[in-house]
């Protein structure tokens, strides 16, 4: 049984469901050889993304491979009411709704991992904690899963060193097809997609203060050179940071950043990144996000504590006025901004990242007696795989090595 808020909106969600579909080809052939080969029949699957008609996609492609799948969200503001309904209509059990509360988020979670999952695709580690501790009866089945995030990878690498993961887990945001091509530059297209149409203000003349120069953070702060803004990076990595100087970006503190941004962007998967003494040196009607998965890198609980008054200025943004007589305006409560108030990753790029997704949980099932209770990384074979999908649904081709040149790379004759 689904809990969703709404099941008339689901002709809507349907129609954003079909239109991803047309744009993402990768999943689509994959979704025919599944459909053919059902490597998931009998299998559970818990997915917790953010559940938006591109995660929709993937709950139907891995059904078709014959998974019964218990589809929910990873973050209380990026569900879509009305696509929640259509996946349930299409006969995923779905359980999500927007705008829960945390208690109500948690509950959602709990309830798709009560199937006592085979197999689970997480984003952020919200499941596998779940798993670790206050659902640990609903892991006894459970043999593998996937982790979509840099925030995720960081938690299950923390679980390995405890020794306390509770399946085998794919590092899927490693992968290639994954933060090469979803983190620079799916999330530095839908970051500014959601600014922009939030705010309705211009990019170009402003300075924008980046956090973090990962792939991301590199993502996001090309975009922002792209549109004609003063870029500056913060960073505590000093490769990254030379890095970032050699695209011609300011790198500083974030106590000097501080000071001069007029948009910030968090994207560095830590806590307290901007905190309340850089809230007390900004300037006045700056723009505040995060890019990260967790709503704290931005630490809006010390700016609700700070502030002589708090407004919704826009929808999606609350201003929040300090005792100097600036105010700050947060976009999204500090959640994820591309998914909280906007649509997420465009298509074609969430096509190479749930392709990764959907050929990880294969290779999961087809070495299932041999798995142990480690993060394993994608084999670069299921990435070379997508990349040629891709490349081809494309119309584009390559060359490729000569049986000499594969012979001259493999080593050099000792005579």
């Amino acid at each position: 049984m689904s809990i969703i808020k709404d099941a008339s909106l689901a002709p809507s969600g349907i129609k954003k469901i079909d239109w991803v579909r047309s744009y993402m080809p990768t999943l689509s052939a994959i979704e025919e050889r599944f459909e053919k080969t059902k490597p998931f029949k009998g299998l559970k699957a818990a997915v917790s993304v953010h559940l938006e008609a591109k995660t929709a996609n993937l709950a139907l492609v891995l059904a078709k491979g014959g998974a019964d799948v218990y589809l929910t969200g990873c973050n209380p503001l990026s569900t879509q009411d009305d696509v929640a309904a259509a996946v349930s209509q299409l006969g995923i059990k779905t359980f999500g709704f927007h705008g829960a509360t945390d208690e109500e988020y948690e509950n959602l979670l709990i309830e798709s991992l009560k199937c006592h999952p085979n197999l689970i695709v997480d984003d952020g580690g919200d499941l596998v904690q779940l798993l670790c501790g206050k659902c640990a009866d609903c892991a006894d089945e459970l043999f593998g899963g996937c982790e979509e995030t840099t925030t995720g990878i960081i938690r299950l690498k923390a679980r390995e060193r405890q020794g306390t993961l509770p399946c085998a887990m794919m590092a899927v945001n490693d992968a290639k097809a994954k933060h090469y091509y979803d983190n620079k530059y799916g999330t530095g297209q839908s970051v500014w997609t959601a600014i922009m149409d939030t705010t309705n203000l211009i990019v170009a003349g402003k300075t924008v203060v980046v956090a973090g120069y990962g792939w991301c953070g590199k993502g996001i702060a090309l975009r922002a050179k792209g549109m004609g803004a003063n870029v500056i990076v913060t960073e505590i990595d000093p490769f990254k940071a030379l890095d970032a100087t050699m695209q011609n970006f300011r790198v500083m503190p974030m106590d000097e950043a501080a000071k001069s941004g007029d948009i910030f962007v968090t994207s560095t998967g830590c806590k307290d990144v901007i905190t309340e003494k850089h809230f007390r040196m900004m300037k006045n009607d700056v723009i505040l996000c995060n890019a990260g998965h967790f709503d704290c890198e931005v630490d809006v609980a010390a700016l609700r504590r700070i502030c002589v008054s708090s407004r919704e200025r826009r929808n999606n943004i609350v201003g929040y006025t300090l005792d100097n007589g600036n105010t700050l305006n947060v976009l999204g409560d500090g959640r994820l901004v591309n998914l909280a108030c906007g649509m997420g990753h465009p298509a074609e790029i969430m096509d190479m990242s749930f392709s990764v997704q959907a050929l990880s949980l294969n290779w999961l099932v087809e070495n299932r007696d041999n798995l142990t209770k480690k993060l394993y990384q994608v084999p670069d074979s299921i990435d070379d795989e997508i990349g040629w999908y891709k490349l081809g649904a494309l119309g584009l081709s390559i060359d490729k090595l000569t049986d000499e040149q594969q012979a001259y790379l493999s080593g050099f004759e000792v005579k």
